[in-house]
């Protein structure tokens, strides 16, 4: 398990370099920071005293370079148009993205992986059916109209949940039913199909045959085989859901790291962007390793491949 884990590790920590590297060379082709610093009206002197005020006259390189070690040491820089440390407003605004997120994860689960279940031992069934046409509205639904949808009529008309901000944990049951609804659909089916294909499998009619017991054949055996591609999903959506839950955070006037991203596009605050990306780059490298990791442990055969 030891070297499986260093090698994934390895990994991990050269998929978040290549990561950074793409996100400071994308963004520099993609403007001049010098220009964004000095303003609309600044002349082309004023833009090359900036340039060279903050080392933006360097090779690219040698700018990634100083960037880096700055970023490594915890400085992402001062936002241009805030005109507060990045790392403050990411950790100002990070808390409420994470909650939102974990809890629509955990939401997404919690209905998911049952559903699934019920689907796979009731092929053919009306449960089967209910799951099936559940996961294709979820898929076809986009998000901003069921966040519409719910603020319509559980905030409008039975006004029994509140539709804007974060000051208690009733403000994210709307948004946090948006963001795990749209990741239902693909861990359901997942569950579905894995179990389906472990139930007709061999050592599951052993086990039945050997007189175990209804749970034990269907927890302990089938279920940790059919949920091991579920994990690796659910690690994916709940990056996804760290870092694009611009839509959700905008419609539910949530100060997150989705909104601010967004709103740092906008204003060309390239130190922000750039330390939002990194984060969120860092997160999925993250919640991959992890999730390749818990798979490696509820399927031996993975590491031994």
């Amino acid at each position: 398990m030891i070297p499986f884990i260093l090698k994934r590790l390895g990994l991990a920590l050269v998929v978040a370099f290549l990561a950074s590297a793409v996100t400071f060379l994308l963004l520099r082709l993609a403007a001049d920071p010098a220009q964004a610093l000095a303003g609309e009206g600044a002349t082309a002197a004023d833009i090359e005293n900036i340039r060279r005020m903050y080392g933006l006259d360097q090779p690219l390189l040698a700018q990634y370079w100083t960037w880096l070690t700055r970023a490594l040491a915890g400085d992402f820089g001062m936002s241009i148009y805030l005109k507060s440390p990045v790392i403050e407003l990411i950790a100002d605004r990070a808390p409420v993205t994470v909650t939102l997120a974990l809890s629509s994860i955990c939401l997404a689960l919690v209905v998911s992986i049952p559903l699934g279940v019920v689907a796979a031992l009731r092929p053919n069934t009306f449960l089967d059916r209910f799951a099936l046409g559940t996961a294709v509205v979820g898929q076809a639904m986009p998000s901003f109209f069921f966040a519409l949808l719910l603020i319509l009529v559980f905030g409008v008309h039975l006004q029994i949940l509140p539709i804007s901000g974060s000051e208690s944990w009733l403000h994210f049951v709307l948004p946090s039913i948006v963001l795990g609804y749209y990741a239902m659909p693909a861990l359901m089916r997942l569950t579905r199909g894995g179990m389906l294909d472990v139930l007709g499998s061999d050592y599951i009619r052993t086990a039945r045959a050997k007189g175990l017991r209804a749970p034990v054949v269907l927890f302990k055996h089938a279920l940790r085989n059919a949920i091991v591609s579920v994990v690796a999903v659910a690690a994916v959506q709940l990056g996804f859901m760290l870092g694009g839950s611009v839509v959700v955070e905008s419609i539910f006037s949530l100060n997150g790291l989705g909104r601010l991203a967004y709103q740092s596009i906008q204003r060309a605050d390239f130190d922000t962007i750039q330390a939002i990306i990194l984060m969120i780059a860092g997160v999925y490298v993250l919640l991959t390793f992890a999730a390749d990791v818990l798979n490696a442990w509820l399927d031996p055969r993975i590491r031994v491949s």
